[in-house]
């Protein structure tokens, strides 16, 4: 990867190389994150901690955040201008964000673009993401970008949700998690990401309980006591449905679903 011209390289290079890598790791190629933004301290705050850390002390995943100032051909660093045709706020300039795909896009890139204008974000998609080598997220902001980012560069718009933040640094983190913990060996148990919500597509995920078995006269659900394996399992699956109509019923109006109906509510 060519790196920028002298001075441009500094504190908004950030990645994975800060928190160190395991001895012995090398062997294998880690998935490749690298997110352009105005904030790249916001970007990689949320990854810093936890699970997600350690995916990327490991290995797992190499997460670089670039300023992208760093590819301004201004001389006080300028990437934004008013909108042709009028209208409130700034708008990002393509030349910035077209040299930073140029000099960070591989053969294998899926170029990604963190917006209010793009489709929502599932749980699918996370899936389907991590099983790419390389991802290259791209974050909005102000009031947007040119759109001959989106027509030449971006395969994808993507919106963590219909409302709006001060910046896209944080929809970035929040795609780069759920992606992250997905990749082999990150959470440690494989059945995790088997049996959490959104993994049926149209199901959240059923209550769960833990000790004491009972805590202020609320008992733990006998079935879940019973060893009953069949069982449990029928009644998570009932549990499960009744949660999503009562929470989020418009997965079911998305999804086919023909289950068990509630059991021991």
């Amino acid at each position: 990867m060519r790196h920028p011209p002298h001075g441009q390289a500094g504190s908004g290079r950030m990645g994975a190389s800060e928190v160190g890598r395991t001895p012995g790791i090398d062997t294998i190629r880690p998935v490749r994150i690298d997110i352009v933004t105005l904030f790249p301290e916001i970007a990689l705050s949320p990854l810093d901690d936890s699970i997600i850390r350690r995916a990327r002390t490991t290995g797992a995943v190499d997460v670089v955040a670039h300023q992208l100032r760093d590819w301004s051909l201004d001389k006080h660093r300028k990437v934004d201008d008013a909108p042709f045709g009028g209208g409130a706020g700034m708008v990002i300039r393509p030349e910035p964000v077209f040299a930073a795909v140029e000099e960070l896009r591989r053969t294998e890139t899926r170029v990604l673009l963190m917006t209010p204008q793009g489709k929502p974000f599932r749980q699918a998609d996370a899936r389907r993401l991590a099983g790419e080598p390389h991802l290259l997220i791209l974050c909005g902001h102000y009031e947007g970008v040119d759109h001959r980012i989106v027509d030449a560069l971006v395969d994808e718009e993507i919106s963590i949700g219909d409302y709006i933040l001060t910046n896209g640094a944080l929809a970035a983190a929040v795609v780069c998690d759920a992606v992250i913990r997905l990749l082999p060996g990150v959470l440690g148990d494989e059945r995790s990401p088997v049996e959490e919500s959104f993994s049926d597509p149209g199901l959240l995920e059923a209550p769960a309980y833990t000790r004491p078995e009972d805590f202020r006269g609320i008992k733990v659900p006998e079935v879940l006591l019973s060893g009953h394996h069949a069982r449990i399992a029928e009644w998570k699956r009932g549990q499960a449905l009744a949660r999503t109509r009562e929470n989020r019923p418009d997965l079911l109006s998305r999804t086919d679903f023909d289950g068990p109906r509630d059991s021991g509510c």
